[in-house]
């Protein structure tokens, strides 16, 4: 899995958005397999219109997260915001901010309002795991 500056750039050079798109299910195709014991409701993300799963290990003070979506696209949000919060301590996943990280990707402006409000309710559970760990 590319880091999050490695998306940044590599997005920042497709030009054409049926690229990008592409590029974000590829970045879905990469994500570790989900495991199976905690594709549940407690690990299911309220408010996405896709059925999205997170679930979150601590270890050595920091958090690993892992996802899974059904549909393509959600799965590619899913890499990105792993590629973003993942391997950082709960302060600094509590530190980013995710619109600040997210602004050159344009998402808002390209995505339909149900996947925008997804991918906000997976930021927001993103923080309210870092914030039970903190």
């Amino acid at each position: 899995m590319p880091s999050f500056d490695d998306i940044s750039a590599d997005f920042a050079f497709l030009d054409e958005w049926d690229e990008r798109y592409k590029y974000l299910i590829d970045l879905g195709r990469e994500l570790a397999p989900y495991p199976e014991d905690v594709r549940d409701e407690a690990h299911k993300v309220k408010g996405c219109a896709s059925q999205v799963w997170l679930f979150a290990e601590a270890e050595g003070g920091t958090i690993t997260l892992k996802g899974d979506s059904d549909a393509h696209i959600v799965k590619g949000l899913v890499a990105l915001l792993i590629a973003l919060y993942s391997g950082k301590s709960p302060k600094e996943m509590l530190a980013v901010d995710p619109q600040e990280a997210l602004a050159p990707f344009d998402l808002d402006g390209h995505l339909t309002p149900q996947r925008s409000n997804g991918l906000h309710s997976m930021i927001q559970r993103i923080r309210e795991i870092a914030g039970e760990a903190a």
